[in-house]
């Protein structure tokens, strides 16, 4: 498991604040995420949590602060001005396509075509080949071919195909939201070293859940945001489960 830090952090908020007309929603929020370390955001209900991940995947700009890539500002007006900086992200829903194969969906919007005088056409081929790199990357093996329909995955597995596809592409930030919720422990368990995997390849991976045994397995690094603040930070090893659940019932 990754312990170095570089000297920058992938992706920094600085100073974060947002309002929503006169609702305080985020208050001098400072975060940063490590290449090859997992950034763990926990918080009960109302904390900001989803509110700061639209901000750094360029959903939404904040009223106040910056964001820095390895320590140059920029600024996100859209999800694609980060998606161009390399930021991904893996919402909730997935967003993953049942009715399209497996290797369709992790190409999915970069789809590689064949070409001869004006003609162009899918290259099948290729993208089983993307997709077999992404999968591998971070170990990850379906029994089935990559040729069957994506709505023949298991809900773990559909995860592990949405992190996959969001890493192939050149991302070098990538931004899970809730990637082990509805999930049975065996799949949620599979999800998780397949996180732990895309850190260990490289990334700087945030992971946002309200499961803190799930962070705790996985995480570098812990934020424990409440009521829009920054209530406490923790590093590997410094807090155990019992006494996070604590604190943050404590904190609400």
């Amino acid at each position: 498991m990754t312990e170095t830090v570089s000297s920058a952090p992938v992706l920094e908020a600085r100073g974060i604040w947002k309002y929503f007309g006169a609702a305080e929603v985020l208050h001098n929020v400072s975060v940063k995420a490590y290449a090859g370390r997992v950034l763990a955001l926990l918080g009960d209900n109302g904390a900001g949590k989803s509110t700061l991940i639209k901000i750094l995947d360029g959903v939404i700009e904040p009223s106040k602060g910056e964001l820095l890539i390895r320590g140059k500002p920029v600024r996100f007006t859209s999800p694609t001005d980060a998606h161009r900086h390399g930021i991904a992200t893996v919402f909730q829903d997935l967003a993953v396509c049942n009715l399209l194969s497996i290797s369709r969906n992790i190409v999915l919007g970069r789809e590689p075509v064949k070409s001869f005088g004006p003609f162009k056409w899918f290259d099948a081929k290729k993208a089983d080949e993307l997709a077999e790199q992404a999968l591998q990357r971070i170990g990850v093996y379906f029994e089935q071919d990559l040729s069957q329909l994506a709505g023949s995955l298991s809900g773990g597995q559909r995860q592990s195909l949405a992190i996959s596809r969001a890493m192939l592409f050149g991302s070098s930030c990538l931004i899970l939201d809730e990637p082990t919720s509805a999930l049975a422990v065996r799949q949620a368990t599979n999800v998780l070293t397949h996180v732990r995997a895309a850190a260990d390849a490289g990334q700087a991976v945030i992971l946002i859940t309200h499961n803190f045994g799930h962070a705790l397995s996985v995480a570098d690094d812990v934020v424990v945001l409440n009521r829009g603040r920054v209530a406490s930070t923790y590093k590997r090893g410094e807090i155990d489960l019992e006494r996070l659940t604590a604190f943050v019932a404590q904190a609400g």
